[in-house]
C-alpha cells in the first residue's frame, strides 16, 4: 500500500481511503490530494488577523480555507472544517465549493489596486492571497498551483500552518510564497504527540527550511497546564533567536472551545509576562487575544 509522506502521521493507505488529515486519498495507486480546490471559507481579512504584523501592515489579504488537518488539537477553533468529521474513510460531511486556481486570483484581483474596476467601485487593498483557516498544506498542490499563478498575475501569497509538514512540501511551496505565520504550539515532545499528535521535531524543521526564503512570523497559543511555563517559553524563544532574533513571535491567550473546556481562559497577566520573557531574545513580540 502507498505511503503518504507529507506529513508525520504517514498513512498508508488503501485504494480509496483517505489519511487521517481527511485531504489525501489513494487514487489509482498513488497519494493524491482529495480537498484540490474545495473551498469551505472565503473572507477579506486584515493581514494583521493572519497574524502577521511586520508584513505590509494596514492592507488586507483574501483568505482562503478548505476542509483537513493532520493534527487534533483539543482547543481548535476550526474544528467543523478541521476535523470534525465521523471517519477518515467516509466522505467529508462539511459544505464546499470548487474554485480553480484562476478563479481565486481572478476574485483577488477585484479586490486589489490591480483592478480594472474594483469591486464597488474602490480598491479594498488586497495585497493577495492567504492559505489559512483549515490546515492549507495537506493540499499543497492547490497552494502552489494557486500562488504561482498569483505570483504572476503581481499578487503576494501568505501560507498559516501548523508547519507538521516534510521538507520536501515545504520546497515545493517555498518559491511562491511570501509570507507565512506558522504555529510552534509549544517546545515539549510531549505536548505535541501527546495532545496534539503532532511531531515538535517535525515543526522546527520545517522553520529552519522556510525562514530564511520568505517573511516569517510564529505564533504560540499559551494553554493553562500545557505549555504556559516560564520555562518553555524562555526555551522557544531562545531557539526561535538562535535563527533570528528578528522573526516576530504572537504570544497569544487561550480561550475553552470544542474539547477543551475544563480550563479557564489564559490569564492576561501571565500572557504578558511570558512575552516579557520572549522579548529577552527576541526583538519583536506581540500579545493576542488580550
Amino acid at each position: 500500500m502507498p505511503v503518504c509522506n507529507v506529513c508525520h502521521n504517514h498513512c498508508n493507505l488503501k485504494e480509496g481511503m483517505t489519511g487521517l488529515c481527511h485531504g489525501r486519498i489513494c487514487r489509482d495507486g498513488e497519494i493524491v490530494c482529495a480537498n484540490y480546490g474545495h473551498i469551505t471559507s472565503i473572507a477579506l481579512d486584515p493581514i494583521e488577523k493572519k497574524p502577521l504584523n511586520n508584513f505590509h501592515p494596514g492592507s488586507n489579504i483574501l483568505s482562503v480555507g478548505s476542509y483537513g488537518c493532520n493534527l487534533r488539537c483539543p482547543f481548535c477553533q476550526n474544528h467543523s472544517i478541521s476535523y470534525g468529521f465521523t471517519s477518515a474513510n467516509t466522505s467529508v460531511q462539511v459544505p464546499y465549493q470548487i474554485a480553480t486556481p484562476e478563479k481565486l486570483v481572478e476574485i483577488a484581483l477585484s479586490y486589489s489596486d490591480k483592478a480594472a474596476s474594483p469591486q464597488q467601485g474602490f480598491s479594498a487593498n488586497n495585497i493577495g492571497i492567504a492559505f489559512t483557516y483549515n490546515e492549507p498544506l495537506i493540499g499543497y498542490e492547490f497552494v502552489r498551483d494557486t500562488a504561482m499563478l498569483s505570483h504572476e498575475n503581481s499578487l503576494l501569497n501568505v501560507v498559516v500552518s501548523n508547519g507538521n509538514v516534510s521538507k520536501d512540501v515545504c520546497r515545493e511551496i517555498l518559491p511562491y510564497i511570501d509570507a507565512m505565520n506558522i504555529d510552534l504550539k509549544g517546545f515539549t515532545d510531549s505536548y505535541y504527540e501527546d495532545i496534539l499528535k503532532g511531531s515538535r521535531k517535525m515543526v522546527m524543521d520545517f522553520i529552519e527550511e522556510a525562514f530564511t526564503d520568505c517573511h516569517m512570523e510564529l505564533t504560540t497559543l499559551i494553554v493553562p497546564g500545557y505549555n504556559d511555563s516560564e520555562k518553555e517559553i524562555e526555551s522557544l524563544a531562545k531557539w526561535v533567536s538562535t535563527l533570528s532574533p528578528e522573526i516576530p513571535l504572537h504570544i497569544s491567550r487561550f480561550f475553552p472551545r470544542f474539547n477543551l473546556t475544563d480550563r479557564d481562559a489564559t490569564d492576561v497577566d501571565l500572557i504578558y509576562h511570558l512575552a516579557d520573557v520572549a522579548r529577552s531574545y527576541l526583538h519583536y513580540v506581540y500579545t493576542g487575544n488580550c
